[in-house]
């Protein structure tokens, strides 16, 4: 199948955070895999509603209205991205997260176009409290995905069998939001799973790290917490996100690449 036409919705992770900067915008995961797309289609365009912070409910009700208006059936893609903002809030309500997403999925699906979904890495190879909890939510959370995906027939294409994406050198300083690397790694991945040309390299693991002084992991762990999570934390606690204000990079279909 080739499609004529991608679309977007999501958060931080579809709009491409924080890959490089391209005329104002992260680049992300998704432009890359528009940019292979475009090549086998004589008449692409490609649209990225996806806006940092957002979480299930504001995906479904901000994006999703504006993607339906711009499919044009079995040749449209759109990618869905959801939840998992919702999942790191301390009062995660799964059962009423799980039920906006796929509700989503399954309006989409309504519509003809072809689906693709994501499921979130559950073992990141870190330890502690956090990172059981984070384990837990989305072992839940990726299982309705799956559920859904069969459902509807989506595409679903899932790092969890990747060890290597455990690897935190794909992530950007934040820990949170892949880097350049990261993006260009699942940017092939998604191409394959679309039985798009892709570069095999992007499951070739990288070399093993070398050890970081201790001094060095102390000093950046500080710089980490006061640029990014005292921010997080004082946002939450005045009920803000990275994404008021802002708009969809490319908030209608245009034609890609752009010149």
């Amino acid at each position: 199948m080739r499609y004529n036409r991608f679309i977007v919705c999501g958060d931080s992770y579809s709009e491409g955070m924080t890959d490089e900067v391209i005329d104002g915008n992260y680049r992300g995961w998704a432009d890359r895999v528009a940019d292979e797309m475009a090549k086998h289609s004589d008449n692409f365009s490609y649209a990225n509603l996806a806006i940092r912070g957002k979480l299930v409910n504001q995906v479904v009700s901000d994006q999703v209205p504006e993607a339906v208006k711009f499919i044009t059936g079995k040749d449209t893609l759109i990618s869905f991205h959801a939840g998992a903002n919702d999942a790191l809030r301390p009062g995660y309500d799964a059962a009423k997260t799980i039920a906006q997403y796929q509700s989503a999925v399954r309006e989409l699906a309504k519509t003809g176009a072809t689906i693709l979904l994501f499921t979130v890495l559950e073992d990141t190879g870190n330890k502690g409290r956090g990172s059981e909890v984070w384990k837990k939510r989305f072992s839940e959370f990726n299982k309705a995905i799956r559920e859904v995906a069969d459902e509807v027939g989506a595409i679903i294409t899932d790092a969890n069998d990747l060890d290597f994406f455990k690897d935190n050198r794909f992530l950007a300083f934040d820990r949170l939001h892949l880097n350049a690397e990261g993006h260009w790694r699942v940017a092939h991945g998604v191409l394959e799973v679309l039985n798009y040309p892709n570069d095999p390299a992007w499951k070739v693991p990288l070399p093993p790290a070398k050890p970081t002084p201790w001094i060095k992991e102390r000093i950046t762990g500080v710089l980490w917490f006061f640029v990014f999570a005292l921010p997080w934390i004082i946002r939450r606690l005045q009920g803000k996100s990275s994404g008021d204000g802002r708009t969809a990079k490319y908030p209608q279909p245009i034609s890609w690449p752009r010149v």
